[in-house]
């Protein structure tokens, strides 16, 4: 995003119907959540419906769930889509996803019999995001190892892909619940409808939905990932820090992250509108509550900073630790003019945001969404209204994909709101 972008939008009040912007600008405002709170399980799934609610109070179009096997102290979920059923009952509006689903880890079959029904309860509101890393120490519990992880991903990916857009696998089986089970015309929210399924204009000004097959996402770090994801239609999901590369250590996320967004664009088939997700961490705070997170960060940073960005951070002060590992910590007028800087954002349909590695407290994440969607949003022009991912920043071919000089198609996204990529 340029420096203007921070301030040609005002930041509107506190209260929970003031954040709806009904014009669509910048990006969908997402949270993602691994659930990493220092409680038992039962709390940490009672604290993520809540975070997830108040997302939803607050006028947010996605919320994300992450995966992870056999470790508290990783990720609290193992099971995503079990949880997303549960979420669906509890919300009308928000969307739901996926971020990611180890698909190597899985029985594709399985995965898409479950999202089917996800799909069905939640009236057409999955996202579906799929990657094929996790910790080397898991896959053999799988019946696999980490060094065959893509291809037994491309493998799982494409049975996935077969059923979900309606195919029959070579052993004749089709899936029930099939494509076309959400919104029908005697009972189902209609497509573009509160709580329908994902829709977008034609161009006649027709609803058209999107299947469940084109809500598939792909998580990578690298521009051969994002070109494979493009080739296929899918989103571009980015993660919220990365190693940096060993001749530029000092290297900022959205100077990684650039050139795969190009990539993506590169690849993706004409007349398909690009999807890309960009994973921050922010914890937006009252001034008052910041010295005791500060406090609580800097241990909690200082244990993982070398496995996220690859190189000893040890002589680092936390202020300097924050922006090497991409970590937003501040007031909504920090947090702004930090994130005012990103490129990337200008470049997207979708941002995410997470507390983590922050160690917040419940009580500091509910605040954190508040003050996203009330003040940090609106000065940057993220979408504040629940549009489905991909159509609210009009970086489908009709809102503008250009060709660049170098033959690279890129997205027009934010141009509207006077956000240059």
């Amino acid at each position: 995003m340029t420096e203007n972008s921070a301030t040609e939008n005002s930041a509107t009040g506190n209260s929970a119907t003031e954040t709806t912007n009904t014009t669509p600008v910048g990006p969908t405002l997402g949270f993602f959540t691994r659930l990493l709170e220092d409680a038992p399980a039962d709390q940490r799934y009672r604290f993520a419906l809540e975070q997830i609610e108040q997302a939803e109070r607050f006028g947010f179009g996605t919320a994300w769930v992450a995966q992870h096997h056999f470790s508290a102290a990783e990720g609290g979920l193992p099971s995503p889509l079990v949880f997303l059923s549960h979420a669906a009952a509890r919300t009308d509006r928000i969307r739901l996803g996926t971020a990611i689903i180890t698909l190597p880890m899985e029985n594709a079959v399985r995965v898409a019999e479950d999202a089917a029904v996800v799909d069905v309860l939640a009236a057409g509101r999955l996202e579906i995001g799929l990657g094929s890393g996790g910790n080397p120490r898991s896959f053999p519990a799988f019946g696999t190892t980490f060094d065959e992880r893509r291809e037994v991903f491309a493998d799982n990916l494409a049975t996935l892909r077969t059923l979900l857009r309606g195919d029959a696998l070579e052993t004749g089986h089709l899936l029930y619940p099939g494509p076309d089970s959400v919104g029908s015309a005697d009972g189902g929210a209609a497509p573009g409808e509160a709580g329908g399924s994902a829709a977008g204009s034609a161009s006649d000004g027709s609803q058209t939905r999107r299947g469940l097959g084109d809500r598939l996402w792909q998580a990578t770090f690298s521009a051969g990932g994002a070109g494979a994801a493009g080739a296929a239609g899918d989103g571009l999901m980015l993660s919220r820090t990365q190693p940096r590369p060993g001749d530029n250590l000092g290297a900022s996320l959205d100077e990684i992250q650039l050139p795969v967004i190009d990539t993506y664009l590169e690849a993706l088939p004409a007349g398909v509108a690009p999807r890309i997700l960009a994973s921050r961490t922010a914890v937006v705070a009252d001034a008052e509550d910041l010295p005791r997170l500060r406090a609580l960060t800097e241990p909690a940073l200082r244990a993982e900073a070398d496995r996220l960005v690859g190189y000893d951070t040890s002589g680092l002060d936390l202020d300097e630790l924050l922006t090497a590992t991409d970590t937003y910590l501040g007031t909504p007028e920090q947090i702004i003019e930090r994130l005012a800087a990103d490129r990337v954002l200008g470049r997207v349909s979708d941002v995410s945001f997470q507390v983590h590695s922050v160690p917040a407290t419940n009580a500091h994440t509910l605040r954190s969404i508040e003050l996203l969607a009330t003040e940090v949003a609106p000065a940057l022009g993220l979408r504040v209204d629940g549009a489905a991912p991909a159509e609210s920043a009009g970086i489908a071919q009709s809102a503008g994909v250009a060709e660049s000089a170098g033959g690279a198609r890129s997205a027009g996204i934010a141009e509207s709101a006077g956000v240059a990529p």
